[in-house]
């Protein structure tokens, strides 16, 4: 994807008494997914969006809106739009390098979005200063600045010849794991069934390529619109089977390459090797019959 031609935010990178001019890139874009407008389903209009007083039922004009702070029972703390702008932080449009940390020392959970750090021509050296010295110790920094009206924490990552800085979620914004794990069974698979596991996962390991894997969603999506456009209609796919409890193993088998024969075919495998082994005894007989009659 190329870099957006217009930086979202131009400042300054400083560690120690380095500072190098810089400019902020969006590294993810949903401008190439399938959109959609509402509609009127009657008429086939565009639907526009409107405010409305939810008392009166009558449009509230833009310059009418304000924002507010619910309290309860529709009791609210309104805030003008200058009073709001008070409580920005004032930047000097600085991200200061607070720390260098290992590269996974902050946990994924935590990671908000990705952007790239480009330098100005007047701070490259500078910049692939701080690049090449965190690739040769391996780190990856922590900085902090004003960004889009608040106070951010953001992760600096050397990357290719440039800087992925990523922007971190706070404290507050991370649901607690253990909040989120707390009613699963404590379970301690052991035995056939661990191994395995690890021996599918053995055999599935491989390296993430961004390439090589599809969204399915989009390609529905354009699908079902080209299948609207010539009155055809996509037929319904079958819901995935859930593996049950006492299917696991069995599942794990078949996913290790490991079959089980039917008991039908068992069944008929002991009665072939029966007639077998009495056809075998006879002929073995024979000899020895002629023998006596000679």
């Amino acid at each position: 994807m190329a870099v957006a031609a217009r930086a979202l935010w131009k400042g300054y990178v400083r560690f120690g008494e380095v500072t190098a001019p810089v400019a902020l890139y969006t590294a993810t874009s949903t401008s190439e997914r399938i959109s959609f407008h509402t509609v009127n389903k009657e008429t086939g209009n565009r639907v526009r969006r409107e405010f409305v007083d939810s008392a009166t039922g009558k449009p509230v004009e833009k310059e009418d809106q304000v924002k507010g702070y619910e309290l309860d029972n529709d009791r609210y703390v309104v805030l003008d739009p200058e009073e709001v702008a008070s409580a920005v932080p004032e930047s000097d449009k600085t991200l200061r390098v607070q720390a260098f940390i290992t590269c996974d020392d902050i946990e994924k959970v935590y990671f908000d979005k990705p952007y790239y750090l480009t330098p100005d021509k007047m701070g490259t050296e500078a910049y692939a200063l701080l690049r090449d010295g965190m690739q040769k110790k391996n780190v990856a920094a922590i900085a902090q600045t004003v960004l889009f009206r608040r106070m951010r924490t953001v992760l600096l990552r050397a990357h290719d010849k440039g800087l992925i800085a990523t922007t971190l979620n706070f404290d507050y914004e991370v649901r607690s794991a253990k909040e989120a794990f707390k009613d699963i069974p404590d379970i301690k698979i052991e035995g056939e069934m661990l191994e395995l596991a690890k021996h599918i996962i053995g055999t599935k390991k491989g390296t993430f390529s961004a390439d090589e894997f599809d969204d399915r969603y989009e390609a529905a999506l354009a699908e079902l619109i080209k299948a609207k456009l010539e009155g055809k209609a996509l037929p319904k796919r079958a819901a995935p089977k859930v593996s049950k409890a006492n299917d696991l193993l069995e599942a794990l088998r078949q996913s290790a390459g490991m079959k089980k024969p039917p008991a039908a075919s068992k069944k008929r495998t002991g009665k072939a090797a029966a007639a077998q082994g009495k056809k075998k005894a006879a002929e073995e007989g024979a000899p020895a019959q002629r023998r006596r009659a000679g």
